[in-house]
């Protein structure tokens, strides 16, 4: 088989790393790739967002199969177009990825399946969001809607910062297009532990817990990032929070 991998972190280097090892695996393409994964694929100089070349590449080289890793290409409706054209790819279609894509939408999705969820409202209008910051105690969590590389998330301690986050967001653009609606939710406190898992119409199978590390300094201080660190399995996530999770 060849296989083609889109995107270039650390993510996309241990789905290569795996892949290396499946018997039935002759090539492995990967777009854009960095240094680490050059040593056991072929990096390719197409970006991940680039899904016109991708489809090109996949189209013009026989891939039997391309998985996709980073957001803004799922986001972006890769998985639709080489669906249509019949070309085999792994990842969730622009309609699905919409979980991921927008905070106000995942919301809405949660409270309409009774998913356990933070209190919240989406805003479009800064004026409105200022005047209501408030109700929602503090410290108070403000969401860029919109894809913002896991950077936009903003944790107020008090009112101050909690207007200056939505002007930057709304006003000044910091995170683009992606603060053009932003979602204000109260604050939980908690350790954080991620549970991903392979679905399809049918099927739902629990990957290994992890635990993400978000804030760029020690002691989980400071502004969120794109993710410092990871360790897995989760130190939290036993039989019975397992259960709770399947259920």
């Amino acid at each position: 088989m060849k296989i083609l991998v889109v995107g270039s972190g650390g993510r996309e280097h241990a789905i290569c790393y795996s892949l290396l090892k499946g018997k039935k695996v002759n090539e492995i393409y990967c777009a854009p790739g960095n240094a680490g994964i050059s040593e056991i694929a072929q990096c390719l100089s197409i970006k991940d967002n680039d899904i016109d070349n991708l489809y090109k590449f996949a189209k013009e080289n026989k891939i039997d199969l391309t998985i996709v890793g980073p957001e803004v290409p799922l986001v972006d409706g890769i998985v639709d177009k080489f669906e249509k054209e019949n070309l085999r790819i792994f990842g969730p279609n622009k309609k699905c990825s919409m979980l991921e894509g927008s905070k106000a939408f995942s919301k809405e999705f949660m409270i309409k399946h009774d998913i356990p969820t933070a209190k919240y409202k989406e805003y479009m209008d800064l004026d409105e969001a200022i005047n209501e910051i408030d109700s929602f105690g503090y410290p108070v969590v403000i969401k860029a809607d919109g894809l913002a590389a896991g950077k936009g998330v903003v944790i107020a301690k008090d009112k101050e910062e909690g207007i200056k986050a939505l002007r930057e967001m709304m006003s000044d653009k910091k995170f683009g297009s992606a603060g053009e609606k932003i979602v204000i939710e109260e604050f939980l406190k908690g350790i954080e532990t991620s549970i991903l898992a392979f679905v399809d119409n049918n099927t739902i199978v629990p990957m290994e817990s992890a635990k993400d590390h978000k804030k760029v300094y020690n002691n989980e201080e400071g502004p969120n990032t794109g993710g410092m660190g990871t360790f897995s399995p989760s130190n939290i996530y036993d039989e019975q929070l397992s259960h709770i999770v399947k259920k």
